[in-house]
């Protein structure tokens, strides 16, 4: 059976969950913190990783795509070549000109560190460019790319609301309050899978609280 490494604090690794919860892949969750993680499996100790019968893999875009090869049942993927590359597109602008963007924030946002006016001031320039770009590419009909639940939503779901609640707490305003983000969210959090993954993060934001308190 798979086993997927990692903690649900982190949305890296809940998009994989989500994905194999949406796919119905059976699979076990053990929990590795990142000063836990196996080197062999990870070289660079990062989450999620996931464990196969043929070895370990590192870096969640790479086991989405394995999971989807793998695992064609409930498709995350259009079968159309170009409809699949406009998801990969969305999930690209998102995790690369919007997720990693704003994660220059985390360390005041979330992490009680303090992050420059001259780092926040330029972030704030590319996220606005950023959020009105990756606007462009969004149909939010009902789901991200269309009407396919596709692996651009599992990524959605799980960095929309990192993304907006780093921005309030550092900015006073949300960067994607112009797009239909809450409904969408609204209409995605009926979802079994998303519930599950909610309630597990959840969980495991408190257990990670108590860990560094306990540092």
């Amino acid at each position: 059976m798979l086993q997927l490494c990692g903690f649900s604090a982190s949305n890296y690794y809940n998009k994989v969950k989500l994905a194999m919860l949406v796919k119905d892949v059976p699979f076990e969750e053990k929990l590795v913190w990142v000063d836990q993680t196996d080197a062999e499996a990870s070289p660079l100790g990062k989450v999620p990783y996931l464990i196969t019968p043929q070895g370990p893999l590192s870096e969640s875009g790479v086991i989405m795509e394995y999971l989807e090869d793998r695992f064609p049942q409930s498709p995350l993927l259009p079968i159309d070549p170009y409809a699949a590359a406009k998801v990969r597109e969305l999930v690209t602008y998102l995790e690369l000109h919007l997720e990693l963007v704003v994660r220059e924030l985390y360390a005041e946002a979330f992490f009680g560190g303090k992050v420059s006016d001259n780092l926040k001031a330029r972030q704030k320039r590319l996220v606005e460019r950023n959020v009105a770009a990756f606007a462009k590419l969004t149909k939010f009909s009902p789901y991200l790319a269309g009407d396919m639940f596709t692996v651009a939503d599992c990524a959605a779901i799980v960095h929309f609301p990192v993304i907006s609640n780093a921005c309030k707490i550092i900015y006073g305003e949300d960067p994607l309050a112009d797009l239909p983000v809450g409904d969408y969210l609204k209409c995605m959090g009926e979802l079994p899978a998303v519930q599950k993954v909610k309630a597990d993060r959840k969980a495991n934001n408190e257990a990670m609280m108590a860990r560094a308190r306990a540092r």
